[in-house]
């Protein structure tokens, strides 16, 4: 089956150089001019691979990225920029934002077409383990349960017990585990919540959770904030107000609470 390309450029005859060039590599192709056109086509015809200009009419590529990561059927599409700007703030907004590759103009076609397929290929493994994953959090965990994710482009089973906190990266959730390794995961952080085992795991920012056996000490900071330590973390992690409360009903807090490990 051919795998499906949306072009968004403005520049008809870059556009034009670059359809003809992956249609010749069997290639399904729409392109559009602009990123209000570019949002709806992603939306209506969910490609496999999404290639997008920074600067275009209407609406640029950055607010492109940013409409279709919160849309749970374009939010894992991998999305290469082109760009003629190098600026490290530049490149850093568009990773941020989650962008996969960067192709700076003038290109060569052949630079694109391997950015393109080594970007495919990331994305086929990950719905190829996707099924494997999803069969592994179907249920709520005990926490002596084993979870499958993949780790350094591997499969591996870790202990519920041994998962120290998730934290959402766009499109990821990061898996952080005690001995220091880690997987990112395509589930949702809500999802991850509904599964692991309440007792033990508990939401502190709409990013984050974090297992309550790590926590080494929670210090008050002002009125409304809370900092927790984990164990063999070197930095702490903030309690948002919305999630305050699961903390307090958990422990018995006052200006310091520390925990024995």
């Amino acid at each position: 089956m051919q795998k499906k390309i949306l072009v968004i450029e403005d520049d008809r005859k870059l556009l034009g150089n670059i359809i003809r060039f992956l249609e010749e590599e069997n290639f399904e192709v729409k392109a559009v001019a602009d990123g209000v056109n570019g949002i709806e086509t992603a939306k209506n015809w969910i490609p496999d691979l999404i290639i997008c200009d920074i600067n275009l009419p209407l609406k640029d590529g950055y607010q492109v990225l940013h409409e279709l990561s919160k849309e749970i059927n374009t939010r894992t599409i991998p999305f290469i920029f082109l760009t003629a700007r190098v600026e490290k703030e530049d490149l850093r907004k568009g990773m941020n934002l989650g962008a996969d590759d960067y192709m700076f103009k003038p290109f060569e076609l052949e630079d694109l077409l391997n950015s393109v397929n080594t970007r495919l290929m990331k994305s086929d493994y990950l719905k190829a383990n996707k099924e494997i994953e999803n069969e592994s959090i179907k249920k709520i965990y005990d926490l002596d349960d084993k979870i499958l994710v993949s780790v350094s482009s591997k499969m591996q089973l870790f202990p519920i017990k041994d998962l120290k906190y998730l934290k959402a990266e766009n499109p990821y959730v990061h898996l952080r585990f005690a001995n220091g390794k880690y997987s990112l995961n395509r589930q949702t952080l809500s999802e991850w919540e509904t599964k692991l085992p309440p007792k033990y795991f508990i939401r502190i920012h709409r990013t984050t959770i974090i297992n309550t056996e790590f926590i080494t000490k929670i210090d008050r900071v002002g009125n409304m904030t809370y900092l927790l330590s984990l164990k063999d973390e070197e930095q702490p992690f903030a309690v948002s107000r919305r999630y305050r409360s699961k903390l307090k009903d958990k422990f018995s807090l006052a200006t310091s609470y520390s925990t024995k490990h």
